[in-house]
């Protein structure tokens, strides 16, 4: 059994909420790149152009890449050989997100009742998933999450019956509704089965995977280049303009469901796909 004082937790989680506010992953800058060398419209080029030239500033001014730096939502995969000491899990990520939040000057966006909207003006309490897995290790990972990109979120109760025709459907209607709301382009996350609960996780976990890294089952991998194909044929474009590039990727992510239902979910990250990660 091995032991972590949970206070190197929350030098991590304030760490990564900074980094993943500054500094956009290379497999989404490569993304804007490429679409940049594959996007017809001239307007839609500027956009791209913009983006990479803005991820490059946030770089190197250690700066926010956009103005909603999210909620803090926060993965961990606990060890089960892990023993933590020092203090509570929960208040030490919380303790990461505040201290984070205010060292980077990162706006705070969480208010502490949606019907009562006062501000808690640290960014607190974090959105925390956590699992149990084998080893003894604790990987963290914080994907601060705006809200114009979560709004455009929707789950919807499949039947068996509506098929892979139904889900493909679904995405690319929800998409299409979303418009330029969620500021493309996008990352779409998708999940299928599992609960009305599961689901929902299921597509917010799937937009922490290297960007356009296929699903490993051949199905879905083939149903995630469908749904992007259909997606770009929208026009909607960069930054809602028009144009070719309305989606970077789409990424599926799945589990056993009842015999009677096929649940569905999709989660949009915004052109700021952030997230970063930490092994301790």
């Amino acid at each position: 059994m091995r032991e972590l004082n949970v206070g190197e937790i929350t030098a991590a989680i304030a760490e990564l909420c900074m980094d993943a506010n500054f500094y956009l992953g290379d497999d989404v800058l490569n993304s804007f790149k490429k679409a940049l060398e594959n996007e017809t419209s001239p307007t839609g080029k500027n956009v791209l152009q913009e983006l990479i030239t803005n991820a490059e500033i946030a770089k190197e001014d250690q700066v926010p890449m956009c103005q909603d730096t999210g909620l803090a939502v926060v993965f961990v995969e606990l060890g089960q050989d892990v023993r933590l000491v020092g203090g509570d899990l929960n208040e030490a990520i919380n303790e990461g997100v505040r201290k984070g939040y205010g060292e980077g000057y990162l706006r705070k966006s969480a208010v502490r009742d949606p019907l009562n909207r006062v501000n808690t003006k640290d960014n607190t309490p974090a959105i925390i998933h956590l699992e149990i897995v084998p080893g003894d290790k604790i990987k963290l990972t914080v994907a601060p999450k705006g809200g114009g990109s979560e709004n455009m979120s929707a789950v919807k109760m499949l039947t068996p019956s509506d098929g892979a025709k139904g889900v493909v459907d679904f995405v690319v209607d929800t998409v299409s509704k979303a418009g330029s709301n969620p500021c493309p382009p996008i990352v779409v996350g998708v999940g299928i089965g599992g609960t009305f609960e599961k689901v929902a996780y299921l597509a917010k976990k799937s937009l922490l995977r290297e960007l356009g890294a296929p699903n490993s089952d051949p199905f879905y991998a083939a149903m995630e280049t469908e749904i992007l194909e259909k997606i770009n044929k929208l026009g909607i474009g960069p930054q809602g303009y028009g144009g070719r590039t309305t989606a970077l990727a789409v990424h599926i992510e799945t589990f056993p469901a009842h015999i009677a239902s096929m649940p569905a979910a999709v989660n949009i990250n915004c052109h700021a796909s952030r997230h970063k990660e930490r092994v301790i």
